[in-house]
């Protein structure tokens, strides 16, 4: 089994960037690029998601990127409920 090096090389995060782009592009027309609010914190949320594996991989150790995915993964809830 080969070790991953680099955060990239995760396929959460791999998933995770394509969720963001096509979160920008629904959001980016209709009624939601008009609702500012939602669309905003959307984005913010499904950036957090990219953004949170990739520091947590970054740190110091496994508890610390376990703490990060975690967080990750509430992000990924945010996201759902809001599509909802």
């Amino acid at each position: 089994m080969s070790k991953i090096e680099r955060f990239e090389d995760f396929d959460a995060w791999k998933l995770a960037r394509r969720l963001t782009h096509a979160i920008y592009d629904v959001s980016a027309v209709g009624e939601f690029s008009r609702d500012f609010a939602l669309r905003d914190q959307i984005r913010r949320a499904s950036i957090s998601i990219v953004s949170n594996i990739a520091e947590g991989f970054e740190r110091d150790g496994d508890k610390e990127f376990l703490q990060f995915l975690s967080i990750a993964k509430g992000s990924c809830g945010e996201v759902r409920a809001q599509l909802i």
